[in-house]
C-alpha cells in the first residue's frame, strides 16, 4: 500500500504521542502529567483522537477508564511506530556508554542473578558508570505481559515461550541441562552415580517458578513415564535457599547444572547426574519490539550475550 502523503500531512503526531499515554496510563489526568500538559489539552486531545478513529478509545467503568477493543488493537502498532520514529530521527552514535546516565529495568530469577550480575556489575562500572540495574523477580506466566505493558526493559527467562508474538523479541542464551546435587554424608550416598532406587527413596526440594498451589517438575514428568513417584518436600522459587537446604537435610535437589556447579563447589556438595532422561531447558532474553533498535538496548544486550558466552 502506498503512502497517502496528502492525509498523512494533516496528522498532528502529537496526538500518537499523547494516544500513547491514554492508552498506558487509562486515565486523563495520568496521560497529562506523561506529557507535561494540562488535563483540559489531554481531554481535549482525547476528543480529537476520537473523531480521527471514530471510536470512543476510552470508556468510562465501575473502575475507571477502559479501553474500548478498538484502543486495545492499537496498543503494540502505536507503541511500536513511535519507537521507529525516535530511532529515526536519533543519532546512531548518541549513546555513548562512558557518558550515558540511564536504569535499565531487568527481570530474571534469581538463578541468573548469581550466574550473570556479578560479571556485569563488574563490566558496566568499568565502561559504563552511569548505567544502573533495577532488578525484578519475574512471573513466568506473566513474563510477556509485563513486556508489553513496558514494566520491564530486558528479561532472561526460561523455555522457548511457544506463546510470544512478533513483538516478543527473544535471543537463546544458552541451553542447560541438570544436575542432581546432595549431601553425601547426611545421605549416605556414596556412589559417584546416584540409582534410580535412592532417587525415588530420597526426599527432594523443588525448585520452581510457576504459581499455583500444586507444582509438578519436569522430574516427575520423567518418573511418571516410567511409573514412579517422588516425594517433594519443599518447593521454593527461590534457588539461593537450595544450597543451604540440601548441605543439612537428607534431601536431593535437582537442578540446572551451572548453578549446581557453583554452589557444590562452595558448600562441598555432591553432584550426580540424574537416573531419568531430562530435555535441557532454554535460556533467553527476552525484550519488546520497541526497543529492538535503541542503541542502548542494543548496547546491553550485546554486553550480556559476551558475558553469558564465557560462563
Amino acid at each position: 500500500m502506498g503512502i497517502d502523503a496528502v492525509n498523512l500531512s494533516h496528522l498532528d503526531l502529537n496526538l500518537l504521542v499523547h494516544l500513547d499515554a491514554l492508552l498506558r496510563e487509562r486515565s486523563v489526568t495520568r496521560a497529562a502529567g506523561r506529557v507535561g500538559i494540562g488535563q483540559s489539552a489531554m481531554s481535549h486531545n482525547l476528543a480529537r483522537l476520537r473523531d480521527l478513529f471514530g471510536d470512543e478509545l476510552l470508556t468510562r467503568g465501575p473502575d475507571g477508564l477502559r479501553l474500548t477493543p478498538r484502543a486495545v488493537m492499537l496498543v503494540e502498532p502505536v507503541r511500536t511506530t513511535l519507537s521507529q520514529i525516535q530511532t529515526i530521527v536519533s543519532r546512531d552514535d548518541a549513546f555513548d556508554p562512558a557518558t550515558a546516565e540511564r536504569t535499565f529495568r531487568f527481570g530474571l530469577p534469581d538463578s541468573m542473578e548469581i550466574l550473570i550480575l556479578p560479571a556485569l556489575l563488574a563490566r558496566l562500572r568499568e565502561v559504563a558508570p552511569g548505567v544502573h540495574l533495577r532488578l525484578y523477580n519475574i512471573d513466568s506466566s506473566r513474563l510477556l505481559d509485563d513486556l508489553d505493558a513496558d514494566e520491564l526493559d530486558l528479561a532472561i527467562g526460561y523455555d522457548v515461550f511457544p506463546q510470544g508474538q512478533i513483538h516478543h523479541k527473544r535471543r537463546l542464551l544458552f541451553n542447560e541441562s541438570y544436575l542432581c546435587m546432595f549431601n553425601a554424608e547426611i545421605t549416605g550416598i556414596t556412589d559417584a552415580q546416584i540409582s534410580l532406587e535412592d532417587y525415588v527413596r530420597l526426599p527432594h526440594v523443588l525448585t520452581s517458578l510457576r504459581p499455583g498451589r500444586t507444582v509438578r517438575g519436569v522430574v516427575d514428568d520423567a518418573l511418571e513415564k516410567l511409573g514412579l513417584r517422588r516425594t517433594v518436600v519443599l518447593t521454593t522459587p527461590r534457588f539461593l535457599t537450595v544450597p543451604a537446604l540440601v548441605a543439612r537435610a537428607p534431601v536431593v535437589v535437582t537442578m540446572h547444572a551451572r548453578l549446581a556447579r557453583l554452589f557444590a563447589t562452595e558448600l562441598e556438595l555432591s553432584l550426580s547426574q540424574p537416573p531419568v532422561d531430562l530435555q535441557d531447558v532454554a535460556v533467553s532474553l527476552l525484550w519488546h519490539a520497541s526497543y529492538d533498535h535503541d542503541p542502548s538496548h542494543v548496547w546491553l544486550r550485546q554486553i550480556l550475550v559476551e558475558l553469558v558466552s564465557e560462563l
